[in-house]
């Protein structure tokens, strides 16, 4: 799955709704991106790291997200 062009330049965004934060360069069906774009509640987490996104408040994606990766 390529990138969303609206996030050409971030590499995590977070689902507002479960607070689950989504790494683009390895996302993966089972992330439903598609269901997270229609719904506009998502954000981009910068500066990028899984540490900042958890400071946000959101937990890694089981699907897309590896910490050791970050």
């Amino acid at each position: 799955m390529s990138r969303p062009t609206r996030f050409e330049h971030y590499r995590y965004v977070a689902d507002k709704r479960v607070q689950v934060v989504h790494d683009l360069d390895h996302i993966t069906e089972a992330c439903n991106l598609d269901d997270l774009l229609a719904s506009e509640q998502y954000s981009a987490i910068a500066p990028e790291s899984i540490a900042e996104a958890r400071n946000r408040g959101n937990r890694p994606c089981k699907h897309c997200v590896r910490e050791d990766r970050d």
